[in-house]
């Protein structure tokens, strides 16, 4: 089942953040994420905030279906609007996730982003993503989509192997993603993102080869590549556990990753974040990339996440309990946490140091530029930024970015 929500303070009821939360906002893009918390059956692997029908069968009543999702959405959009005041900011980036947020008819995620559009505005060269499941949509979903002010889809594509997507319990028959870019592409999207999981219990690295030369194929802007973690409480974790299937072990993640690299670098994809490829610049995830810098971010939906001005809080998780705040005409906010001077500095820390540009030495008290130092003997940051002020990773880094980020942020 999803995991816990952090202890933290209580949200006010209204939803009214600290005076300090705004300022210098107009410095800081702003961008929205909206959860969709439905999926029609539970991946093996998953412990996201996700619903099946029989899991909210007679838990939540008429407030947790999907027919009024999206109203209920809006309803907190529309408290976004009152929180955040007479902020000026037009909205910079929207992520609809999941959850398969396309398990909703295209209209109702249009009517979502155009509630953002109306309280808000849209930036001019605003990014809007929506995540898809491959045998959720078609060509006319999609073109309605595009119509509606999407310019963005992720398909999750995990892998191309039909034995590897049943350990995952993904239900997408293999060749599906790929056409799923081309029906993107004829819709008019011009970026699009294929998710890539490797080192599934009894996935080989030809396997893994095909999957990428697959996804490659189907010409993407943007790929992503996560190592399959293991969650506990999920029914992998559990199969696991019996004996049903092995364990994936580090060394075969490191394997799979320099394989990842090499692929995606010989097709012209290029490393931005450790996880993530692009083609360009302009084929990055934006959205993405508000996490990791800091920005400002409201999170919509049951168990969504925000951020704003150095302070962050979060739903309830339950789609009805959701739902009865805002009717109730109360935030659906469960606790938040101001984050000190020094929590920001750790962050910025954890999260800068996967970009390809790597985080300010500044950053770094005596400890963490003393293990800098170490770092970069150990060949595991570049000599060249280093020298300019910058601690970036080189490919053996990444490989072991976990650790040095612990020793950094000392």
């Amino acid at each position: 089942m999803p995991s816990a929500l952090p202890d933290g303070e209580p949200m006010p009821e209204d939803g009214s953040l600290p005076s300090h939360a705004l300022a210098g906002a107009g410095d800081r893009p702003l961008g929205f994420y909206l959860h969709v918390p439905y999926c029609a059956t539970r991946c093996g692997y998953c412990d996201f905030n996700t619903y099946t029908a029989t899991e909210l069968r007679g838990s939540g009543g008429v407030l947790a279906s999907r027919e009024n999702y999206a109203d209920t959405l809006i309803d907190e959009v529309r408290l976004a609007r009152k929180v955040l005041g007479d902020d000026p900011r037009p909205v910079r980036t929207v992520f609809v996730g999941g959850g398969t947020p396309t398990l909703l008819p295209a209209g109702d995620l249009v009517r979502m982003l155009a509630a953002i559009r109306d309280e808000f505005g849209l930036a001019e060269d605003a990014e809007v993503t929506t995540e898809a499941n491959p045998e959720s949509v078609d060509p006319r979903y999609l073109e309605e989509l595009r119509a509606g002010g999407f310019n963005r889809v992720s398909f999750g594509m995990q892998s191309a192997r039909q034995h590897v997507l049943k350990v995952l319990d993904r239900t997408h028959t293999p060749g599906r993603p790929e056409a799923c870019v081309a029906e993107a592409r004829a819709a008019g999207f011009e970026h699009v993102n294929l998710d890539l999981i490797y080192g599934t219990p009894g996935e080989s690295d030809d396997d893994w080869r095909a999957s990428l030369e697959a996804a490659l194929g189907a010409g993407p802007d943007h790929v992503s590549a996560y190592a399959l973690i293991v969650e506990e409480g999920t029914q992998l974790a559990r199969r696991i556990r019996r004996g049903e299937v092995p364990m994936t072990d580090d060394d075969v993640h490191a394997d799979r990753y320099l394989i990842a690299d090499s692929v995606m670098a010989e097709a012209g994809y290029s490393w931005y974040e450790v996880s993530n490829w692009a083609t360009s610049e302009a084929g990055r995830c934006l959205h993405n990339e508000l996490y990791w810098r800091g920005a400002d971010w409201w999170g919509a939906g049951p168990g969504a996440h925000s951020h704003v001005g150095g302070v962050r809080w979060w739903n309830v998780k339950h789609p009805g309990a959701y739902a009865a705040a805002l009717a109730g005409g109360r935030s659906p906010g469960a606790g938040r946490e101001l984050l000190s001077a020094e929590d920001r500095r750790v962050e910025r820390i954890l999260l800068e140091l996967r970009l390809v540009d790597g985080c300010p030495l500044a950053l770094l008290a005596p400890a963490g530029l003393a293990a800098a130092g170490r770092a970069l003997a150990d060949g595991l940051l570049e000599p060249g930024p280093y020298a300019a002020g910058r601690a970036v990773l080189t490919l053996r880094g990444r490989l072991l970015a976990d650790a040095v980020v612990r020793d950094l942020v000392d």
